[in-house]
């Protein structure tokens, strides 16, 4: 399996099992098969509301002897209503009881949002609360805190834009080691990609394929020409070159599947070397087209709008 080294020296696959929206029933059948195809990484969020059975089934593997909890990276993600430091411990605490683990690999930030306390998810633009009124670098520090008493060994952020890295960083003790975006052909992040890696940050791709869906009169990703030509000549599926061309970046993709021969059809997207010249051609469908708008958050006089959200001119 190809990995990226964090600062510690500890390693991260380059390549795992996402599991958002993927149906409870089939959920803990795709974790085992995924494990025994030789995937390491599974990525998680409290949010996604399957902890447990993501739990049940690396209990099962580890029981079993399939694999050991060292030799998996196991990441989580802070939700949106636990921002304020008070809570954070017990948002982690909760996953990792859920998961059914005594640590996580690497936890993240979900959102640069934040919610109040008991509210899940927002309706009315009075379920917000503003980044004055829950500073991001206060909940940053409480995460530095999870570092510190091993319940997590690496932290970072999702859906951060670059000042708002920045500002972590000017109060860091430990600045992010991750910012999980979408990023696909439709929306390569070349401006984030680039601060990153001049951070020491390391990027993971969601929706990596761009949900394969036909979006602003483009067809879709895995119906795309340029695609659909180069699988030919790589004798592949348009989703492996997709998933290859992202590895290729040194990007953590984790595509989302409960399919087993999709599951092991996505794997052997490693074994695929892209030329530089090919690369190129992918280079050009970029067109900043987001799957994931942040339109959730935006409310008549909220404080989130989408320019706030991702600080883009």
């Amino acid at each position: 399996m190809k990995t990226i080294t964090f600062r510690n020296g500890d390693p991260m696959p380059l390549f795992g099992l996402g599991t958002y929206q993927s149906k409870a029933n089939e959920l803990h059948d795709a974790i085992i098969s995924a494990l025994k195809d030789g995937y390491r990484l599974i990525d998680c969020a409290a949010y996604y509301k399957n902890e447990e059975i993501i739990g049940a089934a690396l209990q099962e593997t580890f029981t079993s002897g399939l694999v050991k909890r060292e030799e998996l990276f196991i990441t989580s993600k802070l939700w949106n209503n636990n921002h304020a430091p008070e809570h954070v411990e017990e948002a982690l605490r909760k996953t990792l009881h859920d998961l059914r683990l005594d640590y996580l690999d690497l936890y993240l930030i979900h959102w640069p949002i934040a919610l109040k306390h008991d509210i899940e998810y927002p309706r009315q633009a009075s379920d917000l609360l503003s980044l004055e009124e829950c500073p991001l670098t206060e909940t940053w520090k409480a995460m530095e805190q999870m570092q510190a008493k091993g319940l997590c060994k690496h932290i970072g952020v999702s859906n951060f834009s670059i000042p708002k890295l920045k500002e972590l960083i000017a109060v860091a003790k430990n600045k992010p080691e991750m910012n999980q975006v979408e990023m696909h052909p439709y929306l390569q992040q070349n401006e984030l990609f680039r601060f990153c890696q001049s951070e020491g940050i390391y990027l993971t791709a969601y929706s990596p394929l761009g949900r394969n869906l036909p979006i602003k009169n483009k067809p879709g990703l895995t119906n795309e020409p340029i695609i659909i030509d180069l699988a030919k000549k790589y004798n592949c599926t348009p989703a492996q070159i997709i998933i290859a061309w992202g590895v290729q970046r040194g990007i953590v993709i984790i595509p989302k599947s409960v399919h087993p021969e999709r599951i092991k059809e996505n794997i052997k997207s490693l074994d695929i070397n892209i030329s530089p010249e090919d690369m190129t051609k992918i280079a050009t469908l970029d067109s900043h087209t987001r799957m994931t708008d942040g339109s959730a958050w935006i409310f008549p006089n909220g404080p989130y709008t989408m320019k706030n959200i991702w600080d883009e001119k």
